[in-house]
């Protein structure tokens, strides 16, 4: 963790622009990436202190984490939920997020339809897909997202809005290169918009290959301690 939530706003800064670099070299448009603070573990004050430069964007892995730190702050901010759901937490969330990023299984798609369309809301989804192939992580097989991706736009409730993944964890970011561009492919074939790739190790090597969302957490607030 940060030694002192005043780094909080010099590390937004450094990232922001390495965000900018990074999408200028690809040709892209800053203001077309979402940065997502990614907050899990970090207590409401160091929160505060990204607040404070600017994030409205905060991504949390645990549905009790999130609920627990949303009355601690301010309305209006955008939660993004990055963690797997859990098809029984669904009710506690339906009304509380901004993007759910990880859809990987039509038991959870039926269970927010549900719970959606009985409080005349949309929730909004992004497809997680394991790209990878790494048996650690969750997601769908690439080659199963075009049926799943046609089946789930048939419920009421929910809205797919694009794909998210998670590259291996490698020591060069360029060797999750491959697997950045793999997503955006099947993005683009299957007409959708949002990508979410990319993380503190590698972003800016995602941002080159089309993230659109950006979930930073120790670039940020430091290691977790």
């Amino acid at each position: 963790m940060a030694d002192s939530w005043a780094e909080i706003a010099v590390n937004l800064a450094r990232v922001r622009e390495e965000i900018r670099t990074a999408a200028l070299r690809a040709g892209r448009r800053p203001e077309e990436i979402t940065l997502v603070a990614v907050s899990k573990t970090v207590p409401p004050e160091g929160i505060q202190a990204a607040l404070a430069a600017g994030v409205t964007d905060l991504g949390e892995n645990r549905v009790q984490e999130l609920l627990a730190k949303q009355p601690e702050l301010p309305p209006g901010l955008r939660w993004h939920l990055i963690g797997t759901l859990q098809t029984n937490k669904v009710k506690y969330i339906i009304d509380r997020i901004h993007l759910l990023h990880s859809l990987d299984r039509w038991e959870l798609a039926r269970e927010i339809s549900k719970r959606a369309s009985a409080r005349g809301l949309v929730l909004k989804a992004l497809i997680q897909v394991n790209v990878s192939g790494e048996e650690t992580k969750h997601g769908l097989a690439p080659g199963d997202v075009p049926v799943f991706y046609r089946e789930v736009q048939e419920l009421p409730g929910l809205q797919i809005e694009g794909l998210m993944t998670m590259a291996p964890f490698v020591a060069d970011a360029e060797q999750a290169r491959p697997y950045f561009r793999q997503l955006r492919e099947l993005a683009r074939e299957l007409g959708l918009k949002h990508l979410s790739m990319g993380m503190s190790n590698d972003y800016q090597v995602a941002i080159e290959e089309g993230a659109t969302l950006v979930r930073i957490g120790s670039d940020i607030f430091g290691a977790r301690r």
